[in-house]
């Protein structure tokens, strides 16, 4: 299996910090973000991972050659051109990443102590998800394919818009590079991935892993930023 890791972001909601730095190297108990997703990826078997970059990229590279690339292979897709996001840089991360084996895409910016081997691919793509509060959820059917999404905020649906479980998206997902030619014929350069995967629920298999029982952050907020420093600090 191989990896990406989204890396590219602004971070805007981190400012000042990322007035000067990338987000992925927010620090969370003494060690930037980007380390910790590193080691965790690591630790799930995976020895070839790509980065994407963007914002303050040239840190991000120093990053990884002040530490040895952490003992396994890594390559740098290079957005600093132009801003991606998860779709827009999975298919342009494309020549590192093809071929037979799975594909663990993490974001920089999640905590968690989810063992990443555990994420199961099903069909075309495996999101780990949880049953927390959000302001847009997933919809899954009764055999956890997805089937629909929803804005709590706004009412807005699309696909299926009753029934099934409502469950969060946690910013780590496992796909088949059978995924490939969906995302080059979805005509956009820059998307996410969530879109893509509700746009296409009807025509491929997409499907849902509770991660509801193990510890999950989103540090690119500061109020969750601070929560996942208090839980790194009391594990030490």
């Amino acid at each position: 299996m191989k990896s990406l890791i989204f890396a590219a972001g602004l971070g805007t909601r981190l400012k000042p910090f990322t007035d000067s730095h990338p987000k992925a190297l927010v620090p969370v108990g003494g060690e930037p973000m980007l380390g910790r997703v590193i080691r965790a990826v690591k630790e799930a078997g995976i020895s070839e991972i790509v980065v994407n970059v963007h914002h303050f990229a040239d840190q991000i590279e120093q990053f990884l050659a002040a530490n040895g690339n952490f003992g396994v292979t890594i390559h740098v897709s290079n957005e600093r051109s132009l801003l991606l996001d998860t779709g827009g840089g999975l298919l342009h991360a494309r020549r590192f990443l093809d071929g037979t084996e799975p594909i663990l895409l993490h974001n920089a910016d999640v905590l968690t102590d989810f063992p990443l081997n555990e994420l199961t691919l099903q069909g075309e793509a495996t999101l780990a998800v949880s049953s927390r509060p959000s302001s847009r959820q997933l919809r899954f059917d009764g055999e956890g394919r997805l089937c629909g999404w929803i804005n709590h905020n706004s009412g807005e649906t699309k696909g299926r818009s009753e029934g099934g479980e409502l469950r969060s998206f946690n910013g780590i997902h496992i796909v088949s590079p059978r995924i490939f030619p969906a995302l080059e014929s979805y005509g956009e350069e820059v998307f996410s991935l969530t879109p893509f995967y509700v746009k296409n629920a009807s025509k491929l298999e997409f499907y849902g892993q509770d991660i509801s029982q193990y510890r999950w952050f989103d540090v690119g907020r500061p109020e969750s930023l601070a929560a996942a420093c208090q839980w790194v600090d009391s594990l030490q």
